[in-house]
């Protein structure tokens, strides 16, 4: 008795031990529903993106998504004029199919814009002073034929001309070399057919910032670096950021890799 008795509570101790094991490896596909939280209608083209292995799906006409999963992963909803949200993958969610999901619908309120012109007095000194003035710098280089504007008067602003134009190499390590793992995620993203749809539909920059943990602003700096023009990083959709800083990264891999 006294031998079957360790010989019980090491077994129970390995089955408890398998168990918590296949919770902490438990991998597949789940499926789940978007509802609209106000109506708890499903909702239809819904874009669902797994931000930890880089694919995504949209849901069909009942609202229901199927999606390659792990636990602890997190899930990306989006839709327009809906309040995107993100969702940790649980145990519960490969055990059941019924799981919803609740969007909250945005409210978007209208505001008094007033438009004040410049209105001319004919008189070339009070007119002169009236006009906005571009605050921005403008550093010209002995022997290139252009400028180059900076931004702001100071000694940094010099500095990243000067990097842009004589030495590539050490400003793209400068953006990218700080999120590799990030950086990394784009060949994934413009693989994916169902994030490029996504993309292409959106300029809010915000699938963006989730996917590749970047701010907008860092995006801006980025493209600003890399000669994108101010009109298309203020125009240009989603994916045509997404293809921007990608061909952005690749220049970096080859300057890096002299």
């Amino acid at each position: 008795m006294k031998r079957i008795l360790p010989l019980l509570l090491f077994l129970f101790s390995f089955v408890g031990f398998a168990q918590d094991g296949d919770e902490a490896v438990l991998e597949g596909e789940i499926t789940a529903t978007v509802v609209n939280a106000q109506s708890s209608f499903p909702m239809e083209s819904v874009h669902v993106i797994n931000l930890n292995k880089v694919v995504g799906t949209i849901t069909n006409q009942k609202g229901k998504f199927t999606i390659p999963a792990a636990v602890n992963d997190t899930l990306y909803l989006s839709f327009l004029g809906f309040k995107s949200q993100k969702v940790r993958v649980t145990n519960d969610m490969f055990k059941f199919e019924n799981t919803e999901i609740a969007l909250t619908e945005l409210a978007y309120a209208l505001e008094e814009v007033i438009v004040r012109p410049y209105q001319l007095t004919g008189y070339l000194e009070i007119d002169v002073k009236n006009l906005p003035i571009n605050n921005s710098y403008q550093y010209s280089i002995s022997g290139l034929p252009k400028s180059y504007e900076a931004g702001s008067k100071n000694p940094s602003a010099v500095t990243k001309v000067l990097g842009a134009i004589l030495n590539p190499a050490d400003l793209l390590r400068n953006l990218f070399g700080k999120k590799p793992k990030q950086m990394r995620k784009l060949r994934q993203m413009k693989e994916d057919e169902d994030i490029r749809n996504l993309l292409a539909s959106k300029f809010d920059r915000e699938t963006l910032t989730e996917l590749l943990q970047l701010d907008k602003m860092d995006i801006d700096d980025i493209l600003s670096n890399c000669n994108y023009s101010k009109s298309f990083i203020r125009t240009a959709n989603d994916l045509q950021i997404l293809d921007a800083i990608s061909s952005c990264y690749e220049e970096y891999k080859v300057l890096n890799r002299r």
